[in-house]
């Protein structure tokens, strides 16, 4: 004798095998539904059942009677089990899963994922860019855990884990036009002021644990200076001297607006800069796509996390050396410590370097096992008369190139030769082959002003002393850059007007009253990064000066490279991107 199950079991089970669908409850978009994707490879398949659906929904129908205000709900779990109780193990063939909540953000998405801006960046990003986009994503599954939690600790938004995604593509070599570097762009002198090592030996902007600790200091700043983290991402952009700046010149404008609307109360003003403008829609774009890849016709195949075990080596300790006693390659270590730029730890002191996980409980013996010629990074040699560089190489067994780089300042003449009696560093073969051909990290390309120049905040300094440097003053200070209190914090950008400092004016005014100098040069700011090499000397001796007085005064101190101060490359948006994203 066949058991017929209850009607309102029918209608439970006819409700379980109906596909739930994306968007249905309390939190559905405003959007119109979109189906949910498919199944990736990793998901278990449901067996489709062995009843037609239609037939049970007509029996559930004419036989299910109308729920009462005081029926109980009942969850899948206890479907399950009364199905269990009715037909025995057979039901197990019929697998109910519990549904899924839907992705949620920390940032505020939603409610301008239907403007015009995101919208656009929608279609680029899974149109014309979609493969680009798809592999950046991918890049970042690597770094994605180690970026959140710093977000977490750092007490910001976790989604603003996309904000790198726009900024480089989650790429820890990544370099713009404008002289920025790392996954989160930042400059030489930004960079040093929120506490990376930039040198000629190591460029901690390229490294992805400490420029995220950078990064997150820097726009935890920009939001408690803003009270917005749209207006701290655009600020983290543009600069906080031209957001502080437009608030101030819109203020009657904006009266009434507050949270994340006042980015996009500003951006509707003719006042910021283009890139600046789309920066925040990008930002939303990404979150969108990045946290439901499927939806938008994206698979992204998860990178293994950036996990590694820390060792501390000597000076002058080869790459090849570590990668030999930790059992990696050289391109692993390279890829686990991308801020070490010559292929070796630096010469004077002693580092925390990252290696494969699981590899530093032996690396100690396998280290000392090591032959000492492995672990050797360098010889000097003191160059003769009538040596080249190409003669020292070719010895060497190095390039040519590969010698240069790691002898910047060797002085040749014009036969080519080298000056004799200099001291030549000269690198190993393995050394020269690790190390990262990458442009002088004290290269630095801001806009020109002839009128303004920009002064990176240093820890301790005051908005006081600031303007007593620049022959200034606070008020002036304060309207230049738009702040309504003379609060100020490291790392934050301020337009200065008024000539070059204090400091380096004083100095020039002393040599002038020297009894070797007569006249006092005349100065033009280029543009003030940095009180001490801000200065560009243009003037000219008095008439009355002997050759012998001219050949014994002392010339003031510039800036040693004039790139520093290169205007930036106009042609292309994201060019002044970069000269405007930690450098205003």
């Amino acid at each position: 004798m066949i058991r017929r199950a209850p009607a309102y079991v029918l209608t439970l089970l006819t409700l379980a095998c109906v596909p739930s669908q994306r968007g249905v409850g309390p939190t559905a978009p405003t959007t119109s539904p979109v189906p949910a994707p498919p199944p990736t490879a990793t998901s278990t398949p449901i067996p489709t059942p062995t009843v037609s659906p239609a037939p049970v929904a007509q029996q559930a129908a004419a036989l299910s009677p109308k729920p009462s205000a005081d029926s109980a709900k009942l969850s899948n779990t206890d479907v399950g089990k009364r199905m269990t109780d009715l037909f025995g193990d057979s039901s197990k063939t019929v697998p109910v899963a519990e549904s899924t909540s839907a992705p949620m953000w920390d940032i505020e998405v939603h409610a301008y994922e239907s403007t015009s801006q995101v919208e656009r960046y929608l279609r680029m990003f899974t149109g014309p860019a979609k493969e680009r986009i798809e592999s950046r994503l991918e890049r970042g599954t690597r770094y994605e855990p180690m970026i959140r939690a710093k977000l977490r600790d750092g007490g910001l938004p976790e989604d603003l884990y996309y904000l790198a995604l726009v900024e480089s593509g989650f790429d820890p070599n990544a370099y713009s036009r404008a002289a920025a570097v790392g996954m989160w762009q930042f400059m030489t002198s930004t960079g040093r002021d929120m506490g990376l090592r930039v040198d000629w030996w190591v460029d901690e902007r390229r490294d992805p644990v400490k420029s995220t600790g950078a990064a997150i200091r820097f726009i935890k700043g920009l939001r408690d200076q803003f009270g917005s983290l749209y207006l701290a991402a655009a600020a983290y952009n543009g600069g906080p001297g031209r957001i502080a700046r437009g608030l101030t010149r819109y203020a009657d404008d904006l009266e009434g607006t507050s949270g994340e609307d006042l980015f996009f109360a500003l951006a509707e003003k003719d006042y910021l800069r283009n890139e600046t403008r789309e920066y925040v829609p990008q930002l939303i774009a990404a979150a969108l796509i990045g946290k439901e890849p499927a939806r938008y016709g994206m698979k992204i195949d998860p990178q293994p996390a950036f996990v590694y075990d820390s060792v501390r080596v000597g000076a002058a300790t080869p790459l090849a050396a570590i990668a030999h006693a930790s059992g990696a390659t050289v391109s692993q270590i390279q890829e686990l410590n991308p801020q070490i730029l010559r292929g070796m730890t630096p010469p004077r002191d002693s580092v925390l370097v990252r290696i494969p996980d699981g590899a530093a409980d032996r690396f100690a013996a396998a280290f000392a096992a090591l032959p000492k010629e492995d672990r050797v990074a360098t010889s000097t040699v003191e160059s003769k008369k009538g040596q080249s560089l190409e003669s020292i190489a070719r010895k060497n067994g190095v390039s040519v190139r590969q010698l240069s780089a790691f002898n910047p300042k060797l002085r040749t003449l014009k036969s080519g030769n080298l000056a004799p009696g200099q001291t030549v560093l000269v690198p190993t073969v393995a050394v020269a082959s690790a190390a990262a051909i990458v442009p002088d990290p004290a290269i630095e390309r801001y806009s020109s002003s002839k009128t303004s120049a920009i002064h990176v905040v240093r820890s301790g300094e005051t908005l006081g002393g600031i303007a007593k440097k620049y022959n200034t003053t606070t008020g002036a200070l304060m309207r230049a850059n738009g702040l309504r209190r003379p609060l100020i914090f490291p790392g934050q950008s301020l337009v200065v007007r008024g000539g070059a400092p204090k400091p380096a004016a004083k100095q020039l005014a002393a040599k002038s009253s020297s009894k070797h100098e007569t006249s006092t040069p005349a100065l033009m700011t280029v543009v003030a990064v940095k009180p001490s090499t801000a200065v560009k000397t243009a003037g000219t001796s008095s008439p009355k000066k002997s050759t012998a007085k001219k050949s014994t005064a002392k010339k003031p101190t510039a800036a040693k490279s004039t790139r520093s101060t290169k205007p930036a490359t106009k042609s292309s948006p994201s060019s002044k991107k970069k000269v405007s994203a930690r450098s205003k």
